[in-house]
């Protein structure tokens, strides 16, 4: 993963209380991650940077559009996407993230990369059943499907298609009526 320096907040110098962070997120950013999940993605991310003098609260929020195919039709569309995620960072003697919501990271650190969290973020916000307005538009469907329903190929029982079916057909009732298991009406 590539490292994005505007992700990057240095807490160091920043003073205690609320810092307001906004990124606008498109799909270079999931491409860095080699996620190509979206064709295209137009992502406004809102964090609420707090500092305290024991620990950083992170609250993100997003809202924002991505460009994926339909799960029925194949066709692309835009899907509107939002969600929001807390992190609370707390110092410790090493690096921890076993825990979702609790990071933990080293005395020493300085800064933090943003970056993972608004990627895993947005990637398991968006759902993945994907299916665009329009194959949901019950009214259409139904006119689709009344429509192939008039187009459908009508046979009577006795009509067979294909000769070949015909001769296939003759073999099959010579061949059970030589073995007397089977009569023309039971095929």
């Amino acid at each position: 993963m590539k490292e994005f320096k505007e992700f990057v907040i240095s807490f160091i110098g920043l003073k205690e209380g609320e810092h307001r962070f906004e990124y606008q997120i498109d799909s270079t950013f999931f491409d860095a991650f080699n996620y190509d999940e979206y064709e295209k993605a137009s992502i406004i991310v809102d964090l609420v940077f707090v500092k305290k003098t024991t620990m950083l609260e992170l609250n993100f929020s997003y809202q924002g559009t991505v460009e994926v195919p339909c799960d029925l039709t194949g066709e692309l569309f835009d899907l509107k996407t939002k969600g929001n995620l807390s992190l609370i960072v707390k110092f410790g003697e090493e690096f921890n993230d076993e825990n979702e919501e609790i990071l933990v990271i080293p005395y020493s650190e300085h800064r933090i990369n943003v970056a993972q969290y608004i990627y895993e973020m947005v990637a398991l916000g968006v759902p993945s059943k994907r299916i665009s307005p329009i194959a949901q538009d019950k009214e259409r469907n139904a006119a689709i499907l009344d429509k192939l329903e008039e187009l459908k190929i009508k046979e009577t029982p006795n009509e067979i298609a294909d000769p070949r079916w015909g001769k296939l057909k003759e073999l099959l009732i010579d061949k059970n009526q030589h073995n007397g298991t089977s009569k023309e009406k039971d095929i």
